[in-house]
């Protein structure tokens, strides 16, 4: 097969990989009124968690925070699912926006952990499926908040998008459990450090090659959360670029200057498992 003809089935096979994921992502409509309203307290209990994130995490040597999954405690395990629980008895329409996205930021992160625990060992979180057609866990209701179910989908699809709607720094903050994906953070968000944290976390990804990598024939690699989320970071490749511009340090911004084009989007499904450390 000549490799021109060879380069372009290639090609055409990625686009549509990444076109089956977009599709596969559900339309950011709120699962429910109530989740829009927001009130002022600001303290909720998230210690559990940051315990938790504090015991069974480490940073590996290129910068990946991975869960130590095989030392989780049978007991621990349940007091991971207690806090769970404790959390989705939480009236959330009475704190305030700061304390309401550590909140869901906390909840969905735990809840992923508690999933990947449930089916460990396991390769990715991509495997863990009830259907056979599932592209991974995030649509099965495993949560009741406010006598609601959700599901990770509901979380992050029907409320943080759509009530942080002009805040594309929501998606640093949310961790799937992949070693692709924004850095699962090593401490429990409160209302007092989110809004640092949201920008800790944006730096942090930008300037780390999983976000956007330069390439040596000086094409653009970025992480295909810019493609699936092309319209919260502002819908085109110029406005991912301007975005990331604003958090890229003084190497990273000089060598994207003048650039228009991102050639193509990578994204590493492999479980964040400590076992898994280089």
């Amino acid at each position: 097969m000549p490799r021109l003809l060879f380069s372009l089935l290639c090609l055409l096979a990625m686009t549509a990989c990444a076109s089956i994921e977009r599709i596969a992502i559900p339309k950011s409509n709120l699962a429910d009124p109530s989740f829009q309203s927001a009130g002022k307290v600001a303290k909720v209990d998230h210690r559990a968690w940051d315990k938790f994130l504090k015991v069974h995490t480490i940073k590996d040597d290129v910068g990946i925070v991975r869960v130590k999954y095989g030392d989780v405690t049978s007991a621990q395990k349940q007091t991971l699912k207690k806090y769970l629980k404790a959390l989705s008895a939480v009236d959330h329409t009475k704190l305030s926006k700061d304390a309401q996205l550590a909140y869901w930021a906390n909840l969905y992160n735990a809840q992923t952990v508690d999933v990947i625990l449930d089916n460990y060992p396991v390769e990715s979180i991509r495997k863990i499926k009830d259907r056979p057609l599932d592209l991974g866990p995030w649509e099965d209701k495993r949560l009741t908040v406010n006598g609601k179910e959700l599901s990770l989908h509901d979380i992050e699809h029907g409320i943080v998008r759509p009530l942080w709607n002009d805040e594309p720094r929501i998606h640093y903050i949310l961790n799937c459990a992949a070693a692709g994906c924004p850095n699962l953070a090593q401490k429990a968000y409160t209302a007092q450090n989110i809004q640092q944290s949201l920008h800790g976390a944006a730096i942090a990804y930008v300037n780390d090659p999983r976000g956007i990598t330069v390439l040596p024939n000086g094409q653009i690699q970025a992480s295909k959360i810019y493609s699936w989320y092309k319209g919260d970071f502002g819908g085109s490749n110029e406005a991912i670029l301007d975005h990331i511009r604003k958090y890229a340090d003084a190497d990273l911004k000089a060598a994207l200057k003048n650039k228009k084009r991102i050639a193509k989007y990578e994204y590493d499904w492999s479980l964040n498992d400590a076992a898994s450390a280089p």
